[in-house]
């Protein structure tokens, strides 16, 4: 009869406790800009992307080793009519600055990739203050454009990373469709992961070298057009105050 009721008080307690956590788990998820539960403690997210009844998504670039294929992107959007976000960093800023100046000058967004793209939850707060200032500097000082946006390499990141972002009055942003174009897949692969994975609020993911992005990019446009979708830079489309972060990433306009 005791062991009868001892297990029956731990069938009990146990599911007490899991009520707790699933509580917690959907409370500390939406009680701030960053916040979620993750694995019993509190995790800082970036945006993934944005959770919104408009049909409107984001194509974002990430700058890092080339401009081979640069111009052809921005024709290309210039032809669509269509503005995104690039994301440089610092080195290649160095190397390119005309084309941070074309970029700026045909209507995208440009964002900070770091200075050195690194590892950036491998670094203290001085390095990071550091990879962000710096590379938001060179961006800011060519195209005369405040930097608002940025997006950790390799997309890595910890509390410290995103606290330090915004301390600087900076978004930081991951995507929510990643094209893997960095694969080299083929056009035809890029298109079906895009058009596939895509909904409202999404934040692509392409790269300004990859190898068959251009030629796959035209059909991505008019597919996503045909189905509704309006493009907009990324800080046209995250809420720059009053929101929440979903478990996922997501983020959410308080009411």
């Amino acid at each position: 009869m005791y062991f009868a009721l001892l297990n029956k008080k731990k069938f009990f307690s146990s599911v007490a406790l899991f009520s707790a956590g699933i509580i917690a788990f959907f409370a500390l998820s939406f009680s701030g800009a960053y916040a979620v539960f993750y694995g019993g403690n509190l995790r800082k997210l970036p945006i993934y992307y944005v959770k919104t009844e408009e049909k409107k998504i984001a194509v974002s670039f990430d700058c890092a080793w080339g401009v081979d294929y640069t111009d052809k992107l921005l024709d290309i959007m210039a032809a669509e009519n269509v503005r995104c976000t690039f994301f440089a960093v610092e080195f290649w800023s160095a190397k390119y600055p005309e084309y941070l100046k074309k970029i700026a000058a045909a209507g995208h967004e440009i964002g900070t990739h770091s200075s050195t793209h690194p590892f950036m939850s491998k670094l203290d707060k001085s390095a990071i203050i550091k990879e962000l200032t710096t590379s938001k500097e060179i961006i800011e000082k060519t195209t005369g454009k405040k930097v608002e946006l940025f997006r950790p390499p390799y997309g890595d990141y910890d509390d410290l990373l995103i606290e330090t972002a915004a301390e600087l009055g900076l978004y930081t942003i991951q995507w929510s469709v990643d094209s893997l174009d960095w694969k080299d897949l083929s056009a035809g692969e890029i298109f079906s992961r895009v058009v596939k994975r895509v909904k409202n609020g999404s934040i692509v993911l392409f790269h300004n070298q990859g190898l068959h992005t251009a030629e796959a990019l035209p059909d991505i446009i008019r597919e996503l057009k045909g189905k509704g979708y309006e493009f907009v830079p990324i800080g046209e489309l995250i809420y720059r105050d009053n929101f929440t972060m979903g478990a996922d990433g997501a983020q959410i306009q308080s009411v």
